[in-house]
Formats: structure tokens, sequence, C-alpha cells
């Protein structure tokens, strides 16, 4: 992964743990239902993003290796892995 990537990313993750911080907050002062649920919203955005982050980088980097290396079997292994990983977000 970049550096540049590795930076969005952490600044991103920080910032999840800083709303994460807010609904404990919110919680322990007993704020209103559904404005914690409307937190709890932007984080789950927020970690979809990240998802898509590595998910890209993942593309960029460790599956086009595979697809150059002409190896059928590690291009084989490759697309399972996808396929598996879209399986498991379609769930999710």
């Amino acid at each position: 992964m970049t550096e540049l990537k590795q930076k969005d990313l952490d600044m991103r993750l920080k910032r999840i743990e800083g709303q994460i911080g807010g609904i404990r907050n919110m919680i322990a002062n007993e704020r209103y239902c559904i404005d914690i649920l409307t937190q709890t919203s932007a984080i789950s955005s927020a970690l979809r993003k990240v998802e898509e982050l590595i998910l890209q980088n993942h593309l960029d980097t460790c599956v086009m290796e595979a697809i150059r290396s002409g190896d059928p079997q590690i291009q084989s292994e490759k697309t399972n892995e996808i396929l598996m990983l879209v399986s498991k977000f379609r769930k999710g």
C-alpha cells in the first residue's frame, strides 16, 4: 500500500475512533436514540469506505500481480478469493 493511501486510511480510522467515543458519550449522557442511531449509521458508512479503499488496493496490487504472473492456479485462487469476498459483502 502506498504511503499516501496508508495516511488516508489512518486518518479515516482515527475519525471513526473519535465517532465511536462520541457515541459512548451520547449513551452515557442519555442522548436521544435517533441521534445515536444517526451516528452509528455514519460510522457504518465510514467503515464501508475504508473497506472499499482496502479492496481497491488489493485489486491494484495482489490481484494484478496474480494476473500478470500468467499462472492459472494463482489467477484462479485470486478469482475465488474475490468471489468469496463479494458473497460475504452481499450477506453482510
